[in-house]
């Protein structure tokens, strides 16, 4: 699986994400390439988990999906992954939850670092970079979510118990400055949680727009964070808001 999307690839991203389901004849004439060139970049898209192709159709994934996750912004969480992976050295192992930036930090970390360890519950993360030989996967157990694609309930949590790492990397569907952070899955909620017992640093991966909105668990309060992660698209209040809670903020 080759890394990162060409320009035409994002655009093509783009306008599926739009139009939730389109014909391929008119994403070719869209984008001013051969059909051969379009079912190319689709076979591609959809080898990376982005979209689907159905009856000479490109569909956008189910919004359960991490898939659905991962194509909405895609170019906005690529900066912020590679943002993140700057501060993984080599020979370090991580913890890694479930999330379509923490997919892409996942892909990032593989392509540019050397001999790191990721622990994670997630299988669309082990399968998203399991070639690579840069990095060595430990996959917890546990019952499995078809949809995220990651194990939650007793057995993950005991699993847990065997590891401390410095970095715990989550993502997360939304915030409230009184509450702090949302998850929309109260099993996944308890697991992240777990994880954070194993860990010296919680550092949350998110586009900017999760700041705008909740969910349905709370995750987090901002107090039990260390670090974010998101994109330039925060406004200055927010930014001065979380600074103020000792936050330290990186922006891409």
């Amino acid at each position: 699986m080759a890394l990162g999307l060409t320009e035409r690839e994002n655009d093509l991203l783009n306008i599926v994400n739009e139009r939730i389901k389109i014909d391929v004849n008119e994403l070719a004439e869209l984008l001013n390439v051969s059909k051969v060139t379009i079912r190319k970049d689709l076979d591609r898209l959809e080898s990376k988990g982005l979209l689907q192709r159905k009856h000479g159709y490109a569909v956008i994934n189910n919004a359960d999906n991490v898939g659905y996750r991962l194509a909405k912004k895609y170019d906005v969480k690529k900066r912020i992954a590679r943002l993140a992976a700057q501060s993984i050295h080599d020979n370090e192992t991580i913890m890694i939850e479930s999330g379509s930036t923490c997919a892409l930090l996942a892909e990032e970390i593989a392509a540019t670092k050397q001999d790191i360890t990721i622990i994670t519950n997630s299988f669309f993360i082990a399968s998203y970079i399991g070639r690579h030989q840069s990095v060595r996967i430990i996959l917890l157990g546990g019952t499995y979510q078809e949809d995220s694609q990651v194990t939650v309930g007793p057995i993950t949590k005991q699993n847990l118990r065997e590891f401390f790492v410095d970095k715990l990397f989550i993502g997360t569907d939304g915030f409230d400055r009184k509450i702090g952070f949302f998850q929309n899955d109260i099993m996944r909620a308890e697991v992240v949680q777990t994880m954070a017992l194993s860990s010296r640093k919680t550092i949350i991966l998110t586009d900017s727009s999760k700041f705008y909105q909740k969910s349905l668990v709370k995750q987090f309060s901002l107090n039990e964070i260390q670090e974010i992660y998101t994109d330039r698209e925060l406004d200055e209040d927010t930014n001065r808001f979380i600074a103020d809670k000792g936050v330290t903020l990186h922006l891409a």
